[in-house]
């Protein structure tokens, strides 16, 4: 049986990414729950890492969006990021 886990604190997002010719997954923008896009201003960081509140292991890729770190994770062919 394959049920969900419901967690408050988890947003899962849509994602426009490049996949580059080396392998590399690249986010470039994220659609908010409340249909507002984002862009990602810059990736400083890409790494194998736990959502704290968001529960799950996936990669996480530390994200500058207008000014201020976040965190966007890929797990299991999902996006999602941390409700603040």
């Amino acid at each position: 049986m394959n049920e969900e886990y419901n967690n408050p604190n988890k947003v899962y997002v849509s994602v426009k990414a490049i996949f580059h010719e080396d392998g590399r997954l690249q986010p470039i923008s994220f659609v908010w729950e409340d249909g507002h896009e984002f862009a990602i201003d810059r990736v400083i960081d890409a790494r194998r890492a736990a959502s704290l509140k968001g529960g799950g292991v996936g990669m996480r890729y530390t994200c500058i969006i207008q000014e201020k770190q976040t965190y966007l994770f890929w797990d299991e062919n999902r996006w999602f990021m941390e409700r603040k």
